[in-house]
């Protein structure tokens, strides 16, 4: 009888306790953890460095099906920058999701998805446009920060520095996935990256970010606001209508008093939509008392969506506004824009059964169906 579970999923205490079960002392879960989170091993039939009876255990559970997330490289698209690079992975169903490392001065960044898809809806993001497929297991998310991590090594550069979940999907709609992963990255006895240097993004569930502050989560938070009033929001993001936005704002100052950490505000700026002075004024009274960062993002083109980017002066305008209230205001490098990497241009792709060719998936009702409770 196949028992076929992936060792990615497991945490630091499971897999001990799948040991223990088995009889093989606890001591060997150390090795093991290291060789997939720290060297970031596909194969551990074969590793010689494990001691016989961890040897044995791994290849009887390999026998009965286990396995390690190594997700097929698809494509793999360079940008013109020379320091962003996009990756299109299949899963084992055969679903595709997209992860992009992006390189810094001495640094790199890794962007993650957190499902096939979303079901958020957000009228400019192209992830939004296509719909939710599923959720992405808690190996599935490692699996994309453990293969950026190869192709550092592979090409002698450092290791990760930063990462932001801003990939495809919601990460507060896939909550437990989403916190199991990064606790694991975090431990130092494997990728042990700096938990102060991990960003959620989210559109904002908020019994989700009340949870994250009752649970004290020490990761960054990144709320994208993009309307500075109710009927605004809900015009870009449809599941504001959910969860109204002076509700919003309170969670953020819940988080605020909790945990005592900047949330990064993520603002896209759209031409005749949330850039006037009107609107800078009135995010900045809506923001009073909040310990905020605002991030600047000129939109980003997608098919599904006619807007375009602000106007370099009426951005710079918004900007100095939003800095004489007393906010920290900067603007996002844009990063990958020309291979569709950029912030709202993840798109789920699928492979055409009758052209064998990959594509674009249609997009549909994103909402429909879909329960957004974390």
């Amino acid at each position: 009888m196949h028992d076929t579970r992936p060792w990615l999923d497991f945490s630091y205490e499971e897999l001990t306790i799948e040991l223990c079960k088995d009889g093989v002392k606890p001591v060997h879960a150390k090795a093991l953890w290291r060789a997939l989170h720290g060297q970031g091993l596909r194969d551990l039939k074969n590793c010689d460095s494990f001691l016989p009876p961890l040897q044995k255990w791994i290849s009887d559970k390999t026998e009965q099906g286990w396995f390690v997330d190594d997700p097929e490289v698809v494509q793999e698209t360079h940008s013109s920058d020379g320091l962003t690079r996009k990756y299109l992975l299949r899963l084992r169903d055969g679903q595709t999701i997209e992860t992009v490392l992006m390189g810094y001065d001495g640094r790199h960044t890794v962007c993650v998805s957190t499902q096939v898809g979303c079901a958020m809806g957000c009228v400019f993001c192209a992830t939004g446009q296509a719909g939710f497929t599923r959720q992405l297991r808690t190996g599935e998310i490692l699996a994309q920060v453990l293969h950026v991590q190869r192709v550092l090594r592979k090409d002698g550069k450092r290791d990760l520095r930063n990462l932001v979940l801003m990939g495809m999907g919601e990460p507060l709609h896939n909550y437990d996935a989403v916190m199991k992963a990064l606790a694991t990255l975090a431990d130092k006895r494997g990728c042990s990256l700096s938990r102060h240097r991990m960003t959620i993004s989210t559109v904002g569930l908020v019994p989700a970010i009340h949870r994250m502050a009752a649970e004290k989560c020490p990761y960054n938070l990144a709320v994208s606001l993009h309307g500075s009033n109710e009927s605004a929001r809900a015009a870009l993001i449809p599941v504001a209508k959910k969860w109204p936005l002076d509700q919003l704002i309170e969670a953020c100052r819940v988080y605020d008093r909790s945990i005592g950490k900047s949330i990064f505000i993520e603002w896209t700026l759209i031409a005749g939509k949330n850039d006037t002075d009107e609107v800078a004024y009135e995010l900045a009274a809506l923001l009073k008392g909040i310990n905020v960062h605002i991030n600047l993002i000129p939109l980003n083109p997608t098919q599904g969506f006619s807007g375009h980017a602000s106007g370099h002066h009426d951005a710079i305008r918004f900007q100095k506004i939003l800095r004489a209230a007393g906010y920290p205001c900067t603007f996002r490098q844009r990063r990958g824009i020309d291979v569709g990497a950029g912030c709202g241009q993840l798109r789920e792709v699928v492979k055409n059964r009758a052209t064998g060719k990959a594509e674009l998936r249609e997009p549909r009702n994103p909402l429909k169906g879909i329960a957004i409770e974390p």
